[in-house]
């Protein structure tokens, strides 16, 4: 298969419900109370718990890996997060190739909620078995 830049990945939704967002942010040792104690978040100025930023670097690779396939290798993720991922909204993750050189690709990455873009940034990636 070969990729070349501007080729999109297939779109993947995330629901996200209140037991993802605690149960990754426990499993990532995040410890921070406002992403699992809905009232101490709301004393702290969000509307609820929300998604911490470990989960959501887990995603955009697991985004990207299932479409480079399970031998390709991340060599970086450089993400910036905007809008927080609270529970009952979905998340809808794109990309787009926006490099290849030999098997070396970089994608172009967005995640987008109700509020607007939660995630945005680039990954890197060394393919195999696919070519640019």
């Amino acid at each position: 298969m070969n990729v070349s830049v501007g080729d999109e990945l297939p779109p993947l939704d995330v629901p996200l419900t209140r037991t993802m967002i605690v149960a990754t942010a426990l499993a990532s040792r995040d410890y921070q109370d406002v992403h699992h104690d809905p009232s101490l978040a709301v004393e702290r100025g969000s509307k609820d718990v929300f998604m911490n930023i470990l989960t959501t670097n887990g995603l955009v690779d697991r985004y990207v890996t299932a479409w480079a396939g399970p031998s390709c290798v991340v060599k970086a993720i450089r993400i910036r997060l905007g809008a927080p991922n609270y529970p009952g909204d979905t998340m809808r993750l794109t990309g787009t190739v926006t490099a290849a050189d030999g098997d070396a690709v970089e994608i172009a990455v967005k995640g987008v909620n109700a509020l607007g873009p939660h995630v945005t940034g680039t990954v890197v990636v060394q393919l195999q078995g696919k070519k640019a």
